[in-house]
């Protein structure tokens, strides 16, 4: 079983940790902008171009290429929605155009993009506002299965760092383009919207036949669309400033300066603060439109044929869009482009903010999200309600209080998506002492000095585990589904993995954010058990029985196993760091305590005592204190 265990955790580790710049409805919002902000010239050329890329797909393609009216239940997709729909719903412009055109679901994406604007847009809370998020991945998680597991374990979101404060402007592009380089963002703005100038050029000079003409403009726009998509990531703060680091750090810098903005300076000077990922306030949107409404300007003149011609085109004939998949490069791939397109798109790339430096001497500060393998103490102090003692013939009810310190080993798979997910994996091995119950088997004043031993529980000490483990559908699906499904059908194993770190099949034990702090339903998740006389020898009761010489009570040793099942805990609003994590927590369980083998003491030469479970209700108060192992350099 522990091989099992930890052959899961490996592979639960092994799920992508997406981190969005904007969500769909900011990234479309911010390209809606863009084409808003159009000349009249342009806007009737890119108009025309939308109209040759349709034909064939109305059904499908809205008839505006901007439709400001578009909200829940869309019946088309408009082209202020392609960016958002690259890179996060698709892994090429290929891809794009296959999920746009060719698949349910991409409505239905576009529903829940829909519904989370609104939402959004009326929460007046921090906690609102997680809520909406949490309810919009859960709607994803079901209608785009690989929403997860698709932007795989690269940075192509985000941008590379700086290596030093003398990079120019024109080194820092060439260098994010260069073969080889690790995968970002400029980078792939850079190949895609080269692609696109190339496809638009063609159309302005050869001749083509109108379906080709037609194939050309749609290949043209999903280029250009796919590139936006990343254009538009390098406007949001966690995306110039989470790039270093190991994944749990780039994610909680990520969602730090996301929330809490960050202040940045464009490569042409201007200053600014920026936010990110569902925070996007009206000038963030206003600025990085500025730079797509540049970006589409060029494509447009080339489409036009005021640009070019174009010396270098690696592209000869082709009318498809690009198949550039990002999901499977970790690096730049090789590819030689016009130094005349190059000098363009510095006039557009000036216009994004400068990342910081990379790690070292005057990096920003970085904060760890709750990822990745930690040690740690898991001390805890705990109450229960007892439902009478072993005795059948006890069945007052009373408490008893303990003391639990336990080695915290595991996985810390916290809020992948949101803040409301939870894939905490962990195994806990320590002790526990229990003070005496205060049900007590004699209640005359002449017999309380006698202490615990009087007591229906008397004050024992226990071996003590406990397990968590989230599931997908039932407790343990996972330990017994996983394995085959990881290697038969890892896309099935990707979705069941994230939706169980988001609350299950049935969203119920996802976290709820309050302004207090954070809310779950826990029962199934989280096991704890406790076997008692396994320290110091079995451990003496003393327990009613007539049978004996005195008539009243009997001697007796066992041992015993408690179960502990905690159905909802509560944990005080998450704080940003860089290797440990510490927070309190109460939880509210139900537990039940099963007798073992019995030992008659005294009277020894009788039949052993009929004994039966206790059942309880407890509450625990426990201080989680982690140490997470992570390299230092990326």
């Amino acid at each position: 079983m522990f091989k099992k265990t930890l052959l899961i955790i490996l592979m639960i580790f092994t799920v992508s940790n997406p981190c969005r710049a904007w969500v769909y409805p900011e990234h479309r919002d911010i390209m809606l902008l863009a084409i808003q902000k159009l000349d009249s010239a342009h806007r009737a050329q890119l108009d025309r171009i939308w109209a040759m890329a349709r034909k064939g797909f109305e059904n499908r393609l809205d008839e505006s290429v901007a439709d400001v009216a578009q909200g829940e239940k869309p019946a088309f997709i408009d082209y202020a929605a392609w960016p958002a729909i690259g890179g996060d719903h698709s892994t090429s412009a290929g891809n794009m155009v296959y999920n746009i055109l060719q698949t349910n679901w991409i409505l239905q994406v576009a529903d829940v993009a829909a519904r989370l604007k609104t939402g959004i847009a009326e929460s007046t809370t921090r906690s609102e506002r997680e809520g909406e998020l949490r309810n919009s991945d859960l709607r994803l998680l079901k209608v785009d299965p690989e929403y997860v597991s698709r932007a795989g374990s690269n940075n192509v979101h985000f941008m590379l760092a700086r290596p030093d404060v003398n990079t120019s402007a024109v080194d820092y592009f060439d260098t994010c383009f260069r073969e080889g380089s690790a995968l970002n963002l400029i980078g792939t703005y850079m190949w895609y919207h080269t692609s696109a100038m190339l496809k638009a050029g063609r159309l302005a000079t050869e001749t083509l036949t109108p379906e080709q003409r037609s194939s050309l403009a749609l290949s043209l726009l999903a280029d250009e669309a796919f590139g936006l998509h990343f254009l538009e990531d390098g406007f949001a703060a966690g995306h110039v400033a989470g790039t270093w680091g190991n994944a749990a750090l780039r994610k909680g810098t990520h969602d730090y300066y996301d929330e809490n903005g960050l202040e940045v300076t464009t490569w042409q000077g201007d200053r600014l603060v920026l936010t990110g990922d569902a925070y996007m306030r009206p000038q963030d949107a206003d600025k990085a439109s500025l730079t797509v409404l540049l970006s589409l300007i060029q494509l447009l003149d080339a489409a036009a044929g005021k640009t070019g011609p174009f010396l270098i085109n690696d592209q000869p004939g082709m009318v498809s869009p690009d198949t550039f998949n990002i999901a499977r490069a970790n690096v730049m791939p090789p590819r030689t482009v016009d130094p005349f397109l190059e000098d363009m798109f510095d006039a557009i790339l000036v216009t994004t903010p400068v990342p910081g430096l990379a790690t070292g001497l005057g990096e920003f500060p970085r904060f760890r999200s709750e990822l990745g393998p930690f040690i740690g103490i898991a001390p805890a102090a705990r109450i229960s309600v007892m439902a009478g003692g072993f005795s059948p013939d006890q069945q007052t009810a009373g408490v008893l209080p303990g003391l639990e310190v336990a080695l915290h080993i595991g996985l810390g798979m916290d809020g992948v998506l949101n803040e409301s997910g939870d894939g905490l994996v962990f195994l806990d091995l320590g002790w526990r002492l229990d003070g005496p119950s205060s049900i007590k088997i004699m209640h005359e004043k002449d017999y309380k000095y006698f202490g615990s031993i009087l007591s229906a529980v008397p004050s024992r000490q226990a071996f003590y585990g406990r397990l968590r483990l989230p599931f997908y559908l039932i407790p343990g699906d996972i330990l017994i589904v996983g394995p085959i499904l990881y290697f038969a059908a890892p896309k099935t194993f990707n979705k069941m993995v994230a939706t169980a770190g988001q609350g299950g099949v049935i969203p119920w034990q996802s976290g709820l954010i309050t302004p207090i702090g954070r809310f779950q339903f826990i029962l199934g998740r989280e096991v704890g058990v406790c076997f008692y006389g396994s320290l110091q020898g079995p451990d003496a009761f003393l327990v009613p029985d007539d049978r004996g010489s005195s008539g009243l009570w009997s001697l007796i040793s066992m041992r015993s196993t408690q179960l502990d099942f905690p159905f909802l805990e509560y944990r005080p609003v998450r704080t940003f760091s860089k290797r440990q994590s510490a927070s309190f927590l109460l939880q509210l369980s139900v537990g039940v305590d099963i007798p073992g083998k019995i030992t008659m003491i005294d009277p020894a030469d009788i039949e052993p005592v009929k004994l039966k479970p206790i059942w309880s209700l407890g509450i625990r108060l426990g201080f989680d204190w982690r140490f997470y192992y992570a390299k230092r350099k990326s």
